[in-house]
C-alpha cells in the first residue's frame, strides 16, 4: 500500500517533465545548433526572413505580476492597471515615524517644525541658549597690610618684585606695603593687631618678646646683618682698639642701642656708660652733616656712608658682626602670635610669592632693578643702585626656613650680657609656616 501511494503521488508530476522532454526540449538544442548557421550567413549575404515558430500548446500557467502606473505626457490620463490583490503587511504603528521626522512630515500631525524637529533628532542636546551665561566670577582676594621698618629701598626689594611681578595676586592675595611716619610705630601696630605684619630685625624681635609682645618670626627677607657703626673719622691710634670712649653716637632704634652697640662696648670692656648717646629717630643724615655727633648707629649701613660721600663728608665703617655678636636675620616679617591660626594659610602663600620673587631677582638682577626703579621712581639714584648691589647677594633664599640655632645663639647671648633677663622659648620667637607640622 505504501509502494502505490507513492507511485500515485508521482503521477501527476511526471506528465509535464516527460511532455516538456519530449517537445521543448528538442526545439531549444537546435535552436543553438542553428546559431552559428545563421551568423555564417549573414557575414556573406542578405539577412533572411525570420522564421515563425508554430504554436506551441503549452499548458503551463504563467502568473504575470500586474504592471506599475504610467503616467503619460500632459493631457493624456494615466493607464491606472486593474487593483491587484491585497498583501497583509504588518500592523500600523501609531505616532511619526523615523522618516517622517527627517523630512519635518508627519502624517499624522502634519509638518514639524524647526523646534520639534531638531528635538526629535537630538532631545538631550539644547539647540539655542535662552539667556547668556553667567560670568565666571573671579576667586576672592585674601587683604594683607605689610608695614615697613621704613621707607622703601633696596633692602625691600622682594616685597616689591613679588608685588610688581603679579606672584602675590597670582596666588589671592591683594597685599599693601605701608611706609610709616614713625618707624617705632610698626611693632606697636602689629601687637595692637592693626596690622597683618611688619618689618623687622631678628635683634629687635628678641627684646619686644622679653617685654611680652606676642610677636613671633614668620618669614626672613635678608638673612646677614645689616647694621654698622658709621663714624666720621676712624677711630683708636691704628693698633686695632676701638676707642670709642667719649665719643657722642647717635642710634635710631632701641635694639640698635641696647644690643649693637652695647655690644660693640663691650667687647671694648666697657659698656653704654663709655660713650654720649642720642635718640636721632631717622633723621640719620641731618645729624651727620650737622656735624653733632661722631657716629651713628643704622640697620641700614649700606646706604648712608655711599649718601654721606656724594655730599662730601667721608666715614668710616664698623660690621657688628665683626665685633662679638652673634650673627642674626637682618630682615624679617614679623606676625601677631595671637592671630597666627586665622592667617596661618595667607601667610603660606605670601611666603611662595617671596621665594619665587628671589629666585627671580637673582636670576635677573638687572631686570629686578629696573623694574624697582620703574615702580619707585625715588630709588632711581647712585646711592640707591650702589646699596642695590651690596644687598643682593643677602636676600633670603628660603623665606619660610627658620635657623632655630641661630635664635637659640642669640637668645643665649642676650641673657649672658644681661640685656634680657627671663628669655623666650624659639617655639615662641619663630615659626617655619612652611612646615609639614607646626
Amino acid at each position: 500500500m505504501a509502494y502505490d501511494r507513492r507511485w500515485r503521488h508521482s503521477l501527476p508530476m511526471a506528465r509535464p517533465i516527460r511532455w516538456f522532454t519530449a517537445r521543448v526540449l528538442p526545439l531549444w538544442v537546435a535552436s543553438f545548433a542553428l546559431v552559428p548557421v545563421f551568423l555564417l550567413a549573414e557575414s556573406h549575404s542578405e539577412p533572411a526572413e525570420a522564421l515563425v515558430a508554430p504554436p506551441l500548446p503549452l499548458e503551463t500557467e504563467v502568473m504575470v505580476p500586474p504592471a506599475l502606473s504610467v503616467a503619460e505626457p500632459p493631457g493624456d490620463e494615466a493607464i491606472v492597471p486593474e487593483a491587484s490583490p491585497l498583501v497583509e503587511v504588518p500592523p500600523v504603528v501609531s505616532g511619526p515615524s523615523f522618516l517622517g521626522k527627517l523630512l519635518s512630515v508627519d502624517p499624522f500631525t502634519g509638518p514639524l517644525s524647526a523646534v520639534d524637529m531638531a528635538e526629535a533628532l537630538s532631545p538631550d542636546v539644547p539647540s539655542i541658549a535662552v539667556e547668556p551665561a553667567e560670568p565666571i566670577a573671579p576667586p576672592p582676594m585674601t587683604s594683607l597690610d605689610i608695614t615697613l621698618d621704613w621707607y622703601l629701598n633696596p633692602q625691600h626689594a622682594t616685597l616689591l618684585i613679588a608685588r610688581e611681578k603679579g606672584m602675590f595676586q597670582r596666588r589671592g592675595l591683594d597685599v599693601t606695603l605701608i611706609s610709616p611716619a614713625d618707624p617705632n610705630v610698626p611693632a606697636k601696630l602689629l601687637a595692637a593687631g592693626r596690622t597683618d605684619l611688619a618689618v623687622g630685625r631678628q635683634p629687635q624681635l628678641h627684646l619686644l618678646a622679653e617685654k611680652g609682645l606676642p610677636l613671633v618670626r614668620v618669614a626672613t627677607l635678608i638673612g646677614t646683618p645689616m647694621a654698622g657703626l658709621v663714624l666720621r673719622e676712624a677711630p683708636g691710634n691704628g693698633g686695632g682698639e676701638l676707642q670709642l670712649e667719649g665719643m657722642r653716637i647717635g642710634h635710631t632704634d632701641i635694639d640698635g642701642r641696647d644690643i649693637l652697640l652695647a655690644g660693640l662696648l663691650r667687647s671694648e670692656g666697657g659698656g653704654l656708660d663709655l660713650v654720649e648717646t642720642e635718640d636721632t629717630n631717622y633723621s640719620v643724615l641731618d645729624a651727620m652733616r650737622e656735624g653733632n655727633i661722631d657716629g651713628i648707629l643704622v640697620n641700614q649701613r649700606y646706604l648712608l656712608p655711599r649718601q654721606l660721600a656724594d655730599e662730601g663728608i667721608g666715614t668710616y665703617m664698623l660690621r657688628v658682626e665683626e665685633y662679638g655678636i652673634p650673627s642674626y636675620d637682618g630682615l624679617i616679617l614679623m606676625a601677631n602670635r595671637d592671630y597666627l591660626n586665622g592667617k596661618r594659610d595667607a601667610f603660606r602663600y605670601l611666603l611662595a610669592a617671596l621665594e619665587e620673587a628671589t629666585l627671580w631677582i637673582l636670576n635677573h638682577p638687572e631686570q629686578a632693578w629696573e623694574l624697582l626703579i620703574a615702580a619707585e621712581p625715588a630709588l632711581d639714584d647712585l646711592a640707591m643702585h650702589a646699596a642695590w648691589l651690596d644687598i643682593l647677594p643677602r636676600l633670603a633664599l628660603r623665606p619660610a626656613a627658620v635657623d632655630q640655632g641661630r635664635y637659640h645663639r642669640f637668645e643665649r647671648y642676650l641673657l649672658d650680657a644681661g640685656i634680657i633677663q627671663t628669655g623666650t622659648s624659639i617655639e615662641r620667637l619663630a615659626k617655619d609656616l612652611g612646615a609639614l607640622i607646626h
